[in-house]
């Protein structure tokens, strides 16, 4: 591997380890706010996440765009 793609490679890898540390870093707060409301409010089932409900909607709207690009013929 020469050394431009090498260098390129490298680059890339740390900036992307640099985006995934300051994304850590924001996150943070918002979670030490998360971990304080469940605490503070009795209402757990309400805040609860359906995954598969989001996955089946997301697979309904990922079908109508693959109809909608006449991908089905």
């Amino acid at each position: 591997m020469n050394s431009k793609k090498m260098a390129a490679a490298t680059a890339a890898v740390v900036t992307y380890i640099k985006s995934q540390e300051e994304a850590a870093r924001f996150a943070a707060p918002l979670e030490r706010s998360m971990d304080e409301t469940l605490k503070s409010n009795d209402a757990g089932p309400a805040l609860c996440v359906k995954t598969w409900a989001m996955a089946g909607r997301s697979d309904q709207m990922q079908g109508r765009t693959m109809m909608q690009m006449r991908i089905f013929k």
